[in-house]
């Protein structure tokens, strides 16, 4: 039996794609472009085919450097005559003393023999070098030779170019796909049918940036977080960091909502780098710069460590009034009443410990030591019940399947190109604010178990395949959700559906481990605890929501019995 041909791209695809990228981003954001990509954009529109054809597969590789003589191109006819268009038009230059700063750059396109022929080294240096790797070579030839020397020795045997318009063609793209992840690596993913996305129909597709600001603010953000990357991989000493990251926080500009979110995480990666660098007191300074999670809980335990007592009540006292997710909910409670109890002869016990010391046990053959869930199923099976694997993924597939359209509506403006895995609302708060009505109207359509399961099924087949950031495509999906639906009541679905789509971030998972169930009708959500692990604040948060609706769901503590 023979598969389905697989798609072919076309010769020129990474051109047709470029310039369809062009196209949209002068539609959508024409407004926000500033001269300098505007003359971007309409030099290259200026180009010949092939000289068109060449930028773009300059652009869609790595680095800024590259031999003309390992060009190799078949589709475009002339290369030469091509090289020499984008070097009359301004679009690639070539190698000169000036770029100094891009030295190792431009060296690291040279392999070692390469370097060590080409390179003016004395016959010592010679010797030493040779049982240097590449990245040695390339040191000390830019700390110990004339850049310009290295130039000429370099252009005297071959043709090295800088691509130019950088900054401008980064942009494009960053208009183009909302952020610094995307690639037109993904057109090439999508036409080779490696991955499907929900079809859009162009001209409903909304601009993300409604202003040149939030454009700005919005990639200040990314390039701060690559360079704080950068500077993590090149082993900068944390102290040096931390002054990096202040003097760069002084001197930002007041960000657009946009780019906020953006923001909060960059300040949580730096606070818990320090952390884990044992500078707790510039820690500390960094994480009173945000308030999202887990910024509050990190500052309250560093205030605490430190002996600023009172303040860490106080903040424990503020989370608890405003939890921005189950993990800071049970943390103000818990670690309120540790630091009230210090000095008690009982300590006090956190909600999780409380609630995984009242589950029940089973004594399970140690041999499942490493597939804990496994023996619990096993356990279940034995006892004449049915049981599945279930955690997370069920319920995410019910979610994606049952509210497939709202999530991806692009009326609700959160789709903005045609590559997108998700609205671009998906993790923030407005997700559910912005869909409230269209979520509740879904729920109450589903007056029954089979108009639950029809809906779900409809989506299954007209969508299947196609990418969406809940929906893991398998052939076991549609019976465990069938499954679910089976065991629970159409007002218990409704309820449980309403509290993932209020904080999709955070209650898309910490579901139980399995569903067990019989023929009469008797079923069971469990979390499976090995004896040395530990119930998670999200799990709890899902245990005691069952427990408020008439969900059957419990923890199994696991005691290994041994063979």
């Amino acid at each position: 039996m023979t598969g389905r041909p697989k798609p072919l791209l076309t010769p020129y695809y990474y051109l047709d794609n470029f310039r369809y990228v062009l196209d949209f981003v002068k539609r959508l954001y024409g407004n926000l472009l500033i001269d300098a990509e505007w003359d971007f954009v309409r030099r290259f529109e200026r180009l010949s085919f092939e000289g068109q054809c060449l930028y773009v597969r300059f652009s869609n590789r790595k680095g800024q450097f590259f031999r003309i003589n390992k060009l190799v191109y078949a589709e475009i006819a002339d290369l030469p005559a091509a090289v020499g268009e984008l070097l009359t038009a301004g679009f690639i230059e070539r190698l000169l003393p000036q770029h100094v700063s891009f030295g190792n750059e431009v060296l690291s396109v040279f392999t070692k023999p390469e370097l060590l022929d080409l390179l003016p080294l004395e016959p010592d240096e010679l010797r030493l070098l040779n049982k240097e790797k590449k990245e040695g070579i390339i040191s000390h030839a830019l700390n110990e030779l004339d850049f310009g020397e290295i130039t000429s020795r370099l252009t005297a045997r071959e043709t090295v170019v800088k691509l130019n318009f950088g900054a401008e063609d980064m942009m494009v793209k960053y208009l183009f796909f909302g952020n610094r992840g995307g690639s037109m690596t993904d057109f090439v993913v999508r036409d080779l049918g490696m991955m499907n996305f929900e079809p859009h129909d162009d001209s409903k597709m909304t601009a993300r940036f409604r202003n040149r600001k939030e454009v700005e603010d919005k990639l200040l953000i990314s390039l701060t977080n690559e360079a704080f990357y950068e500077r993590k991989q090149t082993d900068t000493p944390a102290d040096e960091l931390y002054n990096w990251f202040l003097n760069w926080n002084e001197t930002r500009p007041d960000l657009s909502q946009i780019a906020q979110p953006g923001y909060q995480k960059l300040v949580c990666s730096v606070g818990a780098y320090l952390e884990r660098q044992k500078l707790p007191e510039q820690a500390l300074t960094v994480y009173e710069l945000a308030d999202q999670v887990p910024a509050r809980e990190r500052r309250a335990r560093l205030l605490f460590k430190s002996g600023s007592v009172d303040e860490a009540l106080a903040l424990c006292d503020e989370i608890a009034q405003a939890p921005l997710n189950a993990e800071e909910r049970y943390f103000a409670r818990d670690f309120r009443e540790k630091i009230i109890g210090l000095g008690a002869k009982k300590r006090p016990r956190k909600a999780t410990t409380r609630f995984l010391s009242d589950a029940e046990s089973l004594n399970i053959p140690s041999a499942y030591r490493h597939h804990v869930e496994a023996g619990v199923m096993n356990y279940y099976l034995e006892q004449g019940y049915d049981a599945a694997f279930t955690e997370n993924y069920p319920w995410r597939g019910l979610f994606g399947l049952i509210f497939w359209d709202v999530i991806y509506d692009a009326g609700v403006s959160a789709i903005h190109n045609p590559m997108q895995r998700a609205p671009s609302d998906f993790y923030l708060p407005e997700f559910y604010q912005k869909r409230e009505t269209l979520f509740k109207n879904r729920l109450t359509e589903l007056i029954t178990k089979d108009a639950c399961k029809k809906q779900v099924g409809r989506t299954f087949n007209a969508k299947h395949g196609i990418t969406n950031v809940l929906v893991d495509w398998s052939d076991e999906l549609l019976p465990l959700v069938y499954q679910l639906i089976d065991v629970l009541d159409v007002e218990q679905l409704r309820l449980i559906l309403l509290e993932m789509a209020r904080n999709i971030r955070e209650h898309a998972r910490g579901f139980p481990d399995l569903l067990v169930w019989n023929d009469a009708g008797e079923y069971d959500f469990v979390e499976v605890k090995s004896p040395t692990d530990h119930l998670g604040p999200q799990q709890l948060h899902w245990l005691e929501f069952f427990q408020t609706i008439g969900v059957r769901g419990k923890v199994v503590r696991v005691i290994w019995e041994m063979g």
